[in-house]
C-alpha cells in the first residue's frame, strides 16, 4: 500500500504543482489583482483556519490558530505584503469547517484557506491549490477493545466522518462497491466525529491517519484508541485559494518555492511533526519519502535541483 502511495502521491502532486507554474507567468500585469488590491487597501489578509485539524490548524490553550499549515501561510502573508509593497499587513482568521471551506473561498469570504484540505480534480474545478503541502491517507480510529481492523470489519456496524470530506466520500464509495451496508454517521468537525466516536455513538471514526494520530495525542487517548487499516484514499494536502487569480496563484507558488529554496519548510515540519505542541502532545511522525521528493520538487536552488 505504501509503494502505491508513493506513486499517486508524486503523480498528483507534480500535476497540482504545474498549475501555480503556469498561472505564475500569466501574472505579469502591471495592476493589481482584485484580492491583492483589497488587500493593500485594507492592509489585511483573511485566513481561514479550522479549530481541531491538530497539527495542521487547530487552536492554542490561548485559543489562537496555530498549526504547520498556518507557519505556511503567515510566509504566503508576508510574501503577499513585498508583492503589494505592505510590508505590515494583519491576518485576520476566520473560523472554517469540512462543510463551509471551499465555499468560504469561493464566495471570497477568506483569501486563503490554511487546514487539512487534499487537493484533487473535482475540487480543482472549484478553487486553487498551492502545491502540495502533506502528503496524507484515511484511516480508521477504533476503540483498543475493539476488534475492527479493517473497512470490512465494520459491516453492518457504523463509522463515523467529518461532513464535506474526502474520507466521506472514500467511506461511501467503498460501502457501495463491497456491500458493507454500513451505517455512515456525519459530523460538523473532526472534534464532533472523535467524541461520536468517544461516547459509543460509532464504531469507527474514518478521517486522515495524520489527523487522527493528532487527535489521539491531543486528548491523551493513546491507552484508548488506536488507527488500524490500509489506506482507504490519498490525501495530497494543499493550501486553498480563490481561482482565476493568477497574481495570487504566482505569489502562493513563489513563497513555497522560497520556503523550500531556503530550507524553511523542514524545520517547521520538524517543529509540529517531531517537536511538542503548545497543547503538550508530541506526534513523532517522520517526514514520509514522497513529502521529501515533493519539497525537493519545490526546491529552486542548484543543489534542489540536483
Amino acid at each position: 500500500m505504501r509503494k502505491g502511495f508513493g506513486r499517486i502521491g508524486a503523480a498528483v502532486f507534480a500535476a497540482l504543482a504545474a498549475l501555480p507554474a503556469g498561472a505564475a507567468r500569466a501574472a505579469d500585469g502591471g495592476e493589481l489583482s482584485q484580492a491583492l488590491d483589497r488587500i493593500k487597501r485594507t492592509h489585511v489578509v483573511r485566513v481561514g483556519y479550522r479549530e481541531s485539524s491538530p497539527p495542521f490548524s487547530f487552536l492554542d490553550r490561548a485559543g489562537r490558530p496555530v498549526g504547520y499549515s498556518i507557519g505556511i501561510c503567515e510566509a504566503i502573508v508576508d510574501e503577499i505584503g513585498q508583492r503589494v509593497d505592505e510590508p505590515a499587513l494583519s491576518i485576520s482568521y476566520i473560523k472554517v469547517t469540512s462543510g463551509s471551506r471551499i465555499d468560504a473561498v469561493v464566495n471570497g469570504d477568506v483569501d486563503l484557506e490554511c487546514g487539512s484540505t487534499t487537493a484533487n480534480v473535482e475540487r480543482a474545478a472549484r478553487v486553487a491549490f498551492s502545491p502540495v503541502i502533506y502528503i496524507a491517507g484515511t484511516k480508521l480510529m477504533v476503540s483498543r477493545t475493539s476488534q475492527v481492523q479493517s473497512v470490512q470489519d465494520l459491516a453492518h456496524k457504523s463509522i463515523v466522518v467529518t461532513r464535506g470530506t474526502t474520507n466521506e466520500q472514500a467511506v461511501r464509495a467503498l460501502d457501495r462497491k463491497e456491500t458493507l451496508g454500513l451505517t455512515i454517521l456525519t459530523a460538523d468537525d473532526h472534534e464532533q466525529s472523535y467524541q461520536m466516536l468517544e461516547q459509543g455513538k460509532a464504531d469507527a471514526f474514518a478521517t486522515d491517519d495524520i489527523l487522527l494520530y493528532g487527535l489521539i495525542a491531543t486528548h491523551k487517548a493513546e491507552a484508548r484508541f488506536q488507527v488500524v487499516g490500509d489506506f482507504l484514499s490519498y490525501d495530497p494536502y494543499g493550501i486553498m485559494f480563490r481561482k482565476g487569480d493568477p497574481q495570487l496563484a504566482a505569489v502562493v507558488e513563489h513563497a513555497m518555492r522560497k520556503l523550500a529554496t531556503n530550507q524553511d519548510l523542514l524545520p517547521l515540519y520538524r517543529k509540529w511533526f517531531l517537536g511538542r505542541l503548545p497543547t503538550g502532545e508530541k506526534l513523532g511522525v517522520q517526514l514520509s519519502p514522497q513529502l521529501e521528493d515533493a519539497f525537493r520538487v519545490l526546491d529552486d536552488s542548484p543543489a534542489g535541483a540536483r
